[in-house]
């Protein structure tokens, strides 16, 4: 058994794929394959898997991120009074939606992340960093990106020997994403101008809302996917500035649904202009 080795735990039945993080004498640090849970276990307590597709929990998580992102997809704009506009009107504008900055501690994580925001054409920038290194990390990207909504996630999980959930003391991350948090309410206080969505499996949630956050996870302290903070992301990023997005709507969609994603209302960041160019361009004639 060495790093980087696919595994599950003997006493949870195998719930949850990880992948293994380090290796001590005795004790592995896991991470989640699927979900955003940061564990420990026992070496003698692992059981290696050649086949993950062959594993119940793994085979479900990858339907339910498959249909996530086909959620996106249908749910992609045009919105408001372009849907109602003649489509040879419709032409004529260029969209603008949110710009993400995605801070992911997890590098396989974010390069999914990345490839759905790219499928989906919403601009995006990330980062790949230790949660730690988060706060340090937006004090750099946030006035070089000048994002719309920035994610900040990875991996959390409540320490087994502190079951206390409000203390923040109890959680392996949660400290360090209420820190970048922080960070990025000192960039931008007003929660219209700048989305945050924080957080990973069982965060602290009330402190992750009461840093700043416009959406955190998990009000429950349960496992979330890992594609919940980018399809929050992709429905900020296409709602229209002059609505609200859908608390409700959006957080029953993610996979975790309520008891692992929650919000407060917030504006959307996606705008429309004109002219387009790529369509004028098309109709000038050249004497």
């Amino acid at each position: 058994m060495k790093q980087g080795d696919l595994v599950v735990r003997k006493s949870y039945g195998g719930d949850v794929l990880f992948r293994i993080a380090s290796l001590n004498d005795r004790m592995a640090i896991l991470r989640g394959t699927d979900y955003r849970l940061l564990a420990d276990s026992r070496i003698d307590d692992l059981e290696t898997v050649q086949n993950p597709d062959e594993l119940g929990g793994t085979l479900r998580a990858r339907i339910q991120a498959n249909e996530s992102i086909r959620r996106m997809r249908e749910e992609r704009p045009p919105f408001g009074n372009v849907v109602s506009a003649p489509a040879a009107d419709r032409r004529a504008y260029f969209e603008m939606p949110g710009k993400v900055l995605h801070l992911d501690g997890d590098a396989n994580y974010l390069k999914k992340s990345m490839a759905v925001y790219r499928h989906l054409q919403v601009p995006a920038e990330g980062a790949h960093c230790h949660e730690a290194q988060m706060p340090e990390a937006l004090l750099y990207l946030l006035p070089r990106v000048r994002p719309d909504i920035v994610v900040i996630t990875g991996h959390d999980g409540l320490h087994k020997s502190r079951q206390d959930w409000t203390n923040l003391n109890s959680y392996k991350n949660s400290l360090n994403f209420v820190h970048a948090v922080h960070i990025a309410r000192e960039y931008e206080k007003h929660r219209d101008s700048l989305v945050v969505i924080a957080g990973a499996c069982q965060s602290h949630f009330e402190a992750l809302m009461q840093a700043g956050s416009n959406f955190a996870s998990s009000p429950g302290r349960i496992m979330i996917h890992a594609l919940d903070p980018v399809y929050v992301a992709v429905r900020s990023a296409f709602t229209p500035f002059r609505e609200t997005i859908n608390i409700s709507d959006v957080i029953t969609h993610t996979i975790s649904g309520m008891q692992g994603v929650g919000g407060v209302e917030t504006m959307g960041r996606y705008r429309i202009g004109v002219p387009n160019l790529k369509t004028a361009s098309s109709n000038v004639n050249i004497v």
